[in-house]
């Protein structure tokens, strides 16, 4: 698909769901691209997990706004409050928007629907109709949306590896069927108010200070506690794990190239709209990725080398949402944006692990 480039440099880039953990990193990584510009982080700071670590890398931004050229503007909000979002796209006129923030987690959603009606779509509805009347009044308005979705909306697919032309029409999990939910939305509104925008599927982002309700985070809890790990499906899963540094690279290059707009034969917009797998590709067996995570959690001090791994592992049935495989085909995205991620599970769980000890330490 032709892209049209977009220069981040002196630009107001929204940013939803920093400090969350994608979206602190990508903060992160603007301040230290930008030479101008300004950078808004909105995050409704709730409490899904502890907000102390939203906190501490809101404080790893602020630092880094700190020494950068670029200015940086933190709004504690929800993007599920109209009122407040089109008071911020008044005030910045956002050239670039990129929406992270969501409700996160299959399992949570099993219990508390409501929450994810709220963010994931009544909030996803608010920035696109922010998006749209960005162009009212002969103004330039958004160059490009770029929104997350998830590979949970491949639901219970046995084709692997997953392609984005693949029929997603089956999700699994609430969860799921919100990020399907968002596509359809953001599609429709590329074709009726032509509106450039870009999905990805986040296929299972882990790494320092990341989310607590993640496996790899909530195992190392556990194991740290003297606790028993539960293994879903016996061990039988496969997840394809893809590190922050490689998702941050991901989002920042598509960040930087729109689809095209174009007309269609009929003089109405063909919609500028795209939708990436960002993962690593290599989906990685759940039993060896967990026997190098207590490894590396070895390695770094968080738990003694003569740990029993084994009497801590309880091996149980499929849960609820949940599904066996994930496995992204990415070459769209390498071919559009020249992205393959690069970091494999060793380096990825050792950073995290040397980031838990010194965090919890």
């Amino acid at each position: 698909m032709n892209k049209t480039k977009v220069d981040l440099n002196g630009k107001a880039i929204l940013v939803t769901g920093s400090p969350g953990f994608i979206g602190a990193n990508l903060v992160l990584r603007l301040l230290k691209e930008m030479t101008a510009g300004t950078i808004v982080s909105l995050d409704n700071m709730n409490d899904y997990y502890d907000p102390s670590l939203k906190d501490y890398r809101l404080g790893m931004i602020e630092k880094a706004a700190s020494v950068s050229s670029a200015a940086h503007v933190f709004v504690k909000g929800s993007i599920a409050d109209k009122e407040l979002v089109d008071r911020l796209f008044a005030e910045y006129k956002f050239d670039v928007v990129v929406n992270l923030a969501a409700q996160a987690g299959v399992r949570y959603s099993i219990d508390h629907p409501d929450v994810y009606i709220e963010s994931n779509l009544i909030g996803f509805y608010n920035i696109l109709e922010a998006c749209r009347h960005s162009y009212d009044n002969g103004e330039k308005g958004v160059e490009h949306l770029v929104y997350a979705s998830s590979s949970s909306v491949y639901g219970g697919n046995k084709k692997v590896p997953f392609s984005t032309d693949d029929k997603v029409d089956n999700p699994v999990s609430l969860y799921a069927a919100t990020k399907k939910s968002n596509e359809l939305l953001a599609h429709s509104y590329c074709k009726l108010y032509d509106i450039p925008a870009t999905g990805l599927r986040f296929f299972t982002v882990y790494g320092p200070a990341g989310r607590p309700d993640m496996f790899y985070f909530s195992a190392t809890n556990t194991l740290a506690n003297d606790g028993t790990i539960k293994i879903f499906n016996y061990g039988d899963m496969r997840r394809d794990f893809t590190y922050i540094d490689d998702i941050v690279e991901g989002v920042y290059r598509v960040m930087q190239g729109a689809p095209e707009k174009a007309k269609g034969e009929d003089g109405l917009p063909v919609p500028p709209y795209a939708i990436y797998n960002i993962g690593g590709g290599q989906p990685e067996n759940l039993l060896d990725y967990i026997s190098t995570l207590q490894e590396e959690l070895v390695r770094a001090g968080v738990l003694p080398s003569d740990y029993d791994f084994e009497g801590h592992r309880q091996l149980v049935g499929m849960q609820a949402g949940d599904v066996p495989v994930t496995y992204a085909d990415a070459a769209a995205l390498e071919e559009d944006y020249g992205f393959t991620p690069k970091i494999g599970i060793r380096e990825g769980l050792r950073k995290f692990a040397e980031w838990y000890a010194e965090y919890y330490k």
